[in-house]
C-alpha cells in the first residue's frame, strides 16, 4: 500500500514541478497529493488502530515491583 502512496506523491510533484507559478505547484501538490493520500492512508489505517487500541485495552497492567 505504501508503494502506491509514494507512486502517486511522486506523480503529483512532478505535475506540481511543471506549473507555471510556484504557488500553483504548492497547491498542485497538496491538493492533489498530499492531501488525498493522507486521508487514504487514514482511513486505510483506521481499522489496525482499532484493532491495537482493542488489544491494549484487554492486556494485563503491568506487575510494577517496589524497591
Amino acid at each position: 500500500m505504501y508503494i502506491v502512496a509514494i507512486a502517486w506523491l511522486y506523480v503529483t510533484l512532478l505535475m506540481a514541478l511543471t506549473e507555471p507559478s510556484f504557488i500553483g505547484g504548492v497547491l498542485t501538490f497538496l491538493f492533489y497529493g498530499l492531501l488525498p493520500c493522507a486521508l487514504l492512508l487514514w482511513l486505510v489505517g483506521t481499522p489496525q488502530r482499532k484493532r491495537n487500541k482493542a488489544l491494549a485495552e484487554t492486556a494485563e497492567p503491568p506487575l510494577i515491583e517496589k524497591l
